[in-house]
Protein backbone atom coordinates (compact mmCIF):
# COMPACT_ATOMS: atom_id res chain seq x y z
CA UNK A 1 0.00 0.00 0.00
CA UNK A 2 1.32 3.37 -0.56
CA UNK A 3 2.12 6.01 1.86
CA UNK A 4 1.37 9.79 1.38
CA UNK A 5 4.41 11.72 1.94
CA UNK A 6 4.47 15.41 2.72
CA UNK A 7 6.44 16.21 -0.23
CA UNK A 8 5.21 16.74 -4.24
CA UNK A 9 7.95 16.74 -7.27
CA UNK A 10 7.96 20.28 -6.94
CA UNK A 11 8.76 20.50 -3.35
CA UNK A 12 11.22 17.37 -2.43
CA UNK A 13 14.56 18.65 -0.81
CA UNK A 14 17.04 17.67 -3.59
CA UNK A 15 20.17 18.77 -2.63
CA UNK A 16 23.46 18.78 -4.51
CA UNK A 17 27.05 17.37 -3.88
CA UNK A 18 30.18 19.37 -3.87
CA UNK A 19 32.50 17.19 -5.92
CA UNK A 20 32.63 19.59 -9.04
CA UNK A 21 34.39 21.95 -6.93
CA UNK A 22 38.60 21.21 -6.11
CA UNK A 23 39.07 21.06 -2.79
CA UNK A 24 42.01 23.11 -2.67
CA UNK A 25 42.89 26.10 -5.24
CA UNK A 26 45.12 26.84 -7.25
CA UNK A 27 46.85 28.73 -4.95
CA UNK A 28 47.13 25.87 -2.34
CA UNK A 29 44.70 27.07 0.34
CA UNK A 30 41.50 24.76 0.80
CA UNK A 31 38.47 25.72 0.48
CA UNK A 32 37.62 25.33 4.54
CA UNK A 33 40.01 28.31 4.55
CA UNK A 34 39.14 30.32 1.19
CA UNK A 35 38.40 33.90 0.86
CA UNK A 36 34.57 34.81 0.91
CA UNK A 37 35.05 36.12 -2.98
CA UNK A 38 35.94 32.02 -3.70
CA UNK A 39 33.05 30.81 -1.55
CA UNK A 40 30.55 33.28 -3.53
CA UNK A 41 31.54 32.19 -6.41
CA UNK A 42 30.72 28.17 -5.49
CA UNK A 43 27.68 29.00 -4.20
CA UNK A 44 26.43 31.82 -7.28
CA UNK A 45 27.39 28.36 -9.48
CA UNK A 46 25.07 26.33 -7.16
CA UNK A 47 22.38 28.48 -7.39
CA UNK A 48 22.86 28.83 -11.36
CA UNK A 49 21.80 25.32 -12.02
CA UNK A 50 18.69 25.53 -9.53
CA UNK A 51 20.14 24.53 -6.58
CA UNK A 52 18.34 25.41 -3.88
CA UNK A 53 19.71 22.83 -0.96
CA UNK A 54 23.78 21.82 -0.64
CA UNK A 55 25.20 18.37 1.08
CA UNK A 56 28.28 19.83 3.15
CA UNK A 57 31.01 17.30 2.95
CA UNK A 58 33.62 17.80 5.53
CA UNK A 59 36.42 16.83 2.25
CA UNK A 60 35.13 20.26 1.42
CA UNK A 61 34.21 22.03 4.82
CA UNK A 62 34.38 21.21 8.05
CA UNK A 63 31.51 22.13 10.00
CA UNK A 64 33.18 21.29 13.50
CA UNK A 65 36.23 22.81 12.41
CA UNK A 66 34.77 26.30 10.93
CA UNK A 67 35.36 28.95 13.44
CA UNK A 68 32.24 31.00 14.44
CA UNK A 69 33.05 34.29 12.96
CA UNK A 70 33.83 32.15 9.69
CA UNK A 71 30.42 29.95 10.23
CA UNK A 72 28.53 33.20 10.19
CA UNK A 73 30.42 34.63 6.77
CA UNK A 74 29.66 31.26 4.96
CA UNK A 75 25.51 31.24 6.13
CA UNK A 76 25.23 35.00 4.77
CA UNK A 77 26.89 34.15 1.53
CA UNK A 78 24.55 30.42 1.37
CA UNK A 79 21.72 32.79 2.18
CA UNK A 80 22.39 35.40 -0.55
CA UNK A 81 22.25 32.69 -2.94
CA UNK A 82 18.74 31.08 -1.59
CA UNK A 83 20.48 28.23 -0.62
CA UNK A 84 20.47 26.03 2.83
CA UNK A 85 22.53 22.95 3.89
CA UNK A 86 20.43 20.59 5.40
CA UNK A 87 23.20 17.82 5.99
CA UNK A 88 26.60 17.07 6.51
CA UNK A 89 28.83 14.12 5.06
CA UNK A 90 31.56 12.87 7.51
CA UNK A 91 33.89 11.15 5.49
CA UNK A 92 36.35 8.65 5.03
CA UNK A 93 36.99 9.11 9.06
CA UNK A 94 35.64 5.50 10.36
CA UNK A 95 35.43 4.53 13.93
CA UNK A 96 37.05 1.64 13.36
CA UNK A 97 40.38 2.92 11.38
CA UNK A 98 43.04 1.33 13.23
CA UNK A 99 45.54 3.58 15.07
CA UNK A 100 42.72 6.59 14.43
CA UNK A 101 39.68 5.17 15.90
CA UNK A 102 39.49 7.35 18.72
CA UNK A 103 40.06 10.71 16.98
CA UNK A 104 37.84 10.07 14.59
CA UNK A 105 35.16 9.11 17.17
CA UNK A 106 35.92 12.41 18.67
CA UNK A 107 35.61 14.51 15.43
CA UNK A 108 32.56 12.46 14.54
CA UNK A 109 31.00 13.76 17.65
CA UNK A 110 31.69 17.35 17.18
CA UNK A 111 30.81 17.10 13.99
CA UNK A 112 27.01 16.02 14.89
CA UNK A 113 27.11 19.03 17.59
CA UNK A 114 28.32 21.27 14.74
CA UNK A 115 25.37 20.46 12.28
CA UNK A 116 22.83 20.75 15.10
CA UNK A 117 23.90 24.19 15.58
CA UNK A 118 23.61 24.75 12.11
CA UNK A 119 20.51 23.77 11.81
CA UNK A 120 21.00 20.59 10.04
CA UNK A 121 18.52 17.78 9.81
CA UNK A 122 21.03 14.90 8.57
CA UNK A 123 24.25 13.28 9.55
CA UNK A 124 25.84 11.32 6.84
CA UNK A 125 28.83 9.13 7.41
CA UNK A 126 29.68 5.59 7.10
CA UNK A 127 32.94 3.09 7.88
CA UNK A 128 35.02 3.88 4.35
CA UNK A 129 38.58 5.00 5.26
CA UNK A 130 41.62 7.46 3.08
CA UNK A 131 42.06 6.09 0.00
CA UNK A 132 45.56 4.22 -0.45
CA UNK A 133 48.82 5.51 -2.96
CA UNK A 134 47.08 3.63 -5.45
CA UNK A 135 43.56 4.83 -5.12
CA UNK A 136 45.04 8.37 -5.33
CA UNK A 137 46.61 7.58 -8.91
CA UNK A 138 44.11 5.90 -10.52
CA UNK A 139 41.72 7.49 -12.88
CA UNK A 140 38.76 6.19 -11.08
CA UNK A 141 39.69 5.14 -7.27
CA UNK A 142 37.22 2.04 -7.46
CA UNK A 143 38.81 0.66 -9.96
CA UNK A 144 41.77 -0.49 -7.10
CA UNK A 145 41.15 -2.40 -4.11
CA UNK A 146 40.80 -0.15 -0.91
CA UNK A 147 41.26 -0.92 2.98
CA UNK A 148 38.59 -3.94 4.08
CA UNK A 149 36.42 -4.02 7.22
CA UNK A 150 37.79 -7.01 8.69
CA UNK A 151 35.64 -10.51 9.27
CA UNK A 152 36.56 -10.01 13.01
CA UNK A 153 33.29 -10.11 15.57
CA UNK A 154 35.01 -8.09 18.06
CA UNK A 155 35.75 -5.20 15.53
CA UNK A 156 32.07 -5.93 14.02
CA UNK A 157 30.72 -5.34 17.72
CA UNK A 158 32.75 -1.97 18.25
CA UNK A 159 31.31 -0.72 14.95
CA UNK A 160 28.10 -1.14 16.57
CA UNK A 161 28.96 0.21 19.92
CA UNK A 162 30.52 3.30 18.34
CA UNK A 163 28.16 4.10 15.70
CA UNK A 164 25.14 3.38 18.34
CA UNK A 165 26.87 6.24 20.38
CA UNK A 166 26.67 8.25 17.80
CA UNK A 167 23.22 7.88 17.01
CA UNK A 168 22.62 8.23 20.18
CA UNK A 169 24.23 11.95 20.18
CA UNK A 170 22.25 12.39 16.89
CA UNK A 171 19.08 11.99 18.17
CA UNK A 172 19.49 14.16 21.41
CA UNK A 173 20.04 16.69 19.05
CA UNK A 174 17.41 16.06 16.91
CA UNK A 175 19.22 14.96 13.77
CA UNK A 176 18.86 11.62 11.98
CA UNK A 177 22.09 9.41 11.34
CA UNK A 178 21.98 7.80 7.78
CA UNK A 179 25.10 5.20 7.27
CA UNK A 180 26.62 5.02 3.79
CA UNK A 181 26.66 1.97 1.76
CA UNK A 182 30.35 1.23 0.72
CA UNK A 183 32.44 -1.68 -0.94
CA UNK A 184 34.48 -3.44 1.69
CA UNK A 185 33.19 -1.83 4.78
CA UNK A 186 29.80 -3.61 7.40
CA UNK A 187 28.06 -0.73 5.10
CA UNK A 188 29.04 -2.68 2.06
CA UNK A 189 26.17 -4.86 1.21
CA UNK A 190 22.37 -5.02 1.57
CA UNK A 191 22.55 -7.73 4.07
CA UNK A 192 24.91 -6.60 6.66
CA UNK A 193 23.79 -2.66 6.11
CA UNK A 194 20.57 -4.16 7.52
CA UNK A 195 21.71 -6.34 10.30
CA UNK A 196 24.43 -3.10 11.50
CA UNK A 197 21.46 -0.87 11.72
CA UNK A 198 19.10 -3.62 13.31
CA UNK A 199 21.86 -3.90 16.07
CA UNK A 200 22.53 -0.17 16.25
CA UNK A 201 18.66 -0.30 16.94
CA UNK A 202 18.08 3.41 17.07
CA UNK A 203 14.74 5.01 15.06
CA UNK A 204 16.93 7.83 13.66
CA UNK A 205 19.91 5.44 12.58
CA UNK A 206 18.87 4.66 9.03
CA UNK A 207 20.69 3.20 5.46
CA UNK A 208 22.10 5.56 2.79
CA UNK A 209 21.42 3.17 -0.21
CA UNK A 210 24.16 4.31 -2.08
CA UNK A 211 24.10 1.22 -3.99
CA UNK A 212 26.19 3.44 -6.96
CA UNK A 213 28.46 2.48 -5.28
CA UNK A 214 28.71 -1.04 -5.47
CA UNK A 215 27.71 -1.36 -9.57
CA UNK A 216 30.54 1.08 -10.53
CA UNK A 217 33.21 -1.97 -9.47
CA UNK A 218 34.87 -3.92 -11.34
CA UNK A 219 34.20 -7.29 -9.64
CA UNK A 220 31.00 -9.63 -9.16
CA UNK A 221 28.47 -7.65 -7.83
CA UNK A 222 25.02 -7.99 -5.92
CA UNK A 223 21.87 -7.23 -8.11
CA UNK A 224 21.16 -3.61 -7.48
CA UNK A 225 16.98 -4.64 -7.56
CA UNK A 226 17.67 -7.14 -4.67
CA UNK A 227 20.29 -4.68 -2.88
CA UNK A 228 17.11 -1.64 -2.89
CA UNK A 229 14.43 -4.06 -2.04
CA UNK A 230 16.29 -5.27 1.30
CA UNK A 231 17.47 -1.35 2.14
CA UNK A 232 14.84 1.12 1.01
CA UNK A 233 12.96 -0.33 4.94
CA UNK A 234 15.86 1.47 6.07
CA UNK A 235 16.23 4.28 3.86
CA UNK A 236 16.94 7.86 5.56
CA UNK A 237 18.97 9.71 3.56
CA UNK A 238 19.84 8.82 -0.05
CA UNK A 239 22.96 9.33 -2.40
CA UNK A 240 21.92 9.16 -6.03
CA UNK A 241 23.99 8.47 -8.68
CA UNK A 242 24.45 6.02 -11.72
CA UNK A 243 26.93 4.40 -14.08
CA UNK A 244 26.70 2.45 -17.21
CA UNK A 245 28.03 -1.13 -16.46
CA UNK A 246 29.45 -4.21 -18.75
CA UNK A 247 30.56 -7.50 -17.62
CA UNK A 248 31.91 -10.44 -19.51
CA UNK A 249 29.40 -13.55 -18.36
CA UNK A 250 32.89 -15.62 -17.54
CA UNK A 251 33.59 -13.26 -15.10
CA UNK A 252 36.95 -12.29 -17.16
CA UNK A 253 36.26 -8.74 -17.17
CA UNK A 254 34.07 -6.22 -15.56
CA UNK A 255 34.28 -1.85 -16.51
CA UNK A 256 31.91 1.10 -15.55
CA UNK A 257 31.81 4.45 -16.51
CA UNK A 258 29.61 7.66 -14.32
CA UNK A 259 26.39 8.56 -16.26
CA UNK A 260 23.30 10.47 -15.44
CA UNK A 261 20.44 8.63 -13.46
CA UNK A 262 18.79 7.71 -16.59
CA UNK A 263 21.16 6.24 -18.77
CA UNK A 264 22.68 4.32 -16.22
CA UNK A 265 22.26 0.22 -14.96
CA UNK A 266 20.13 1.38 -12.12
CA UNK A 267 16.62 1.83 -12.94
CA UNK A 268 16.04 4.89 -11.00
CA UNK A 269 11.89 5.15 -12.13
CA UNK A 270 11.13 1.84 -10.40
CA UNK A 271 13.25 2.58 -7.60
CA UNK A 272 12.12 5.73 -6.66
CA UNK A 273 8.62 5.09 -6.95
CA UNK A 274 9.38 1.92 -4.54
CA UNK A 275 10.94 4.00 -2.22
CA UNK A 276 7.85 6.95 -2.00
CA UNK A 277 5.05 3.85 -2.07
CA UNK A 278 7.67 2.41 1.17
CA UNK A 279 7.48 5.44 2.79
CA UNK A 280 10.54 7.24 2.26
CA UNK A 281 10.09 10.65 2.32
CA UNK A 282 13.63 12.32 2.99
CA UNK A 283 16.09 14.19 1.32
CA UNK A 284 17.93 13.01 -2.11
CA UNK A 285 21.72 14.34 -2.62
CA UNK A 286 22.92 14.52 -6.17
CA UNK A 287 26.21 12.92 -6.92
CA UNK A 288 28.60 12.20 -9.41
CA UNK A 289 31.97 11.91 -10.51
CA UNK A 290 34.06 12.96 -13.59
CA UNK A 291 33.38 15.79 -15.80
CA UNK A 292 30.82 18.64 -15.15
CA UNK A 293 29.40 16.65 -11.68
CA UNK A 294 27.39 20.02 -11.02
CA UNK A 295 25.67 20.21 -14.36
CA UNK A 296 25.25 16.13 -14.59
CA UNK A 297 23.64 16.57 -10.88
CA UNK A 298 21.66 19.75 -12.21
CA UNK A 299 19.95 17.05 -14.98
CA UNK A 300 19.86 14.41 -12.65
CA UNK A 301 17.69 16.87 -10.27
CA UNK A 302 15.26 17.68 -13.36
CA UNK A 303 14.83 14.06 -13.98
CA UNK A 304 14.05 12.89 -10.66
CA UNK A 305 11.52 15.56 -10.05
CA UNK A 306 9.63 13.87 -13.07
CA UNK A 307 9.78 10.55 -10.93
CA UNK A 308 8.77 12.15 -7.92
CA UNK A 309 4.62 12.53 -6.94
CA UNK A 310 2.40 15.37 -8.37
CA UNK A 311 0.48 17.60 -5.98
Amino acid sequence: MTKSSPHTAETWPIATCLHGFPTVGADGTALHDAAPEVWDDVFQQVEDVDFSLVELADSHIRPADLEPSRRDELFSIVASHGIRIPSVHLQRQSVIMPGHEERNLEYAHRTIDAAAEWGMEVFSTGLHQPFNEAQRKALWFWTVQGPKDPDDPEVWEKAVTRLRELGTHAAEVGLKMSLEMYEDTYVGSADSAVRLVEEIGLDNVGINPDIGNLIRLHRPVEDWREAFAKTLPYTNYWHVKNYTRDEAADGSWYTSVPTTMEAGLINYRQVVRDAVAGGFDGIFLMEQYGGDSLGVCATNQRYLRTLLPTA
